[in-house]
């Protein structure tokens, strides 16, 4: 790991750890243990993964943070950190940007716009081959991902007209 980056990433978490105790001493929280990592990839600047069970981990775009440096660590380095608050908080069913977590962004001092503006035109993208599925109303094309979540039995319904998706037979088109 080049010199800048190990200081960035050192910097983002203390950061974070810092976050942690200031909201868990506001809230009267123990402070909450998480696994912060810098393994994501992509476009994200950063993930809260908060399970049912086990601790919480914070993901971070080393490629990002190395980038855009102190923007990162006041813009997502705060936004990671208040998932993991606003969950320990009011449980898993709130919404992800919703008004607690925009609280515990502004305990943070932090910017609660909930997407990040960095440039990411050097950064490589996923592709994902599409499939063809129809419903009563129009042809849609979905990801690999949901194509195997179907052939494993998942249901997907047609958000216009209500019925269930299903693949374009191959007299119909292309095999789905």
């Amino acid at each position: 790991m080049n010199p800048e980056l190990a200081s960035l990433v050192q910097q983002a978490e203390q950061d974070t750890r810092r976050l942690l105790r200031q909201a868990a001493e506001h809230f009267g929280l123990p402070v909450p243990r998480v696994d912060v990592r810098f393994d994501l990839r992509g476009q994200a600047a950063g993930q809260a993964r908060l399970p049912s069970r086990g601790r919480p981990v914070i993901r971070y775009n080393a490629q990002l943070l190395l980038q855009n440096g102190p923007r990162f660590l006041q813009r997502t380095v705060p936004h990671e950190t208040a998932h993991v608050i606003a969950y320990r908080l009011h449980g898993r069913h709130i919404r992800p940007h919703g008004p607690e977590w925009k609280a515990v962004m502004a305990l943070f001092g932090a910017d609660s716009r909930r997407c990040h503006d960095y440039d990411v035109s050097t950064l490589p993208r996923r592709r994902l081959t599409r499939h063809r599925y129809r419903c009563d109303c129009r042809e849609h094309a979905l990801t690999s991902i949901r194509h195997n979540r179907i052939v494993a039995g998942q249901v997907y319904l047609c958000r216009s007209c209500g019925q269930a998706l299903r693949p374009l037979a191959a007299a119909e088109g292309e095999p789905a």
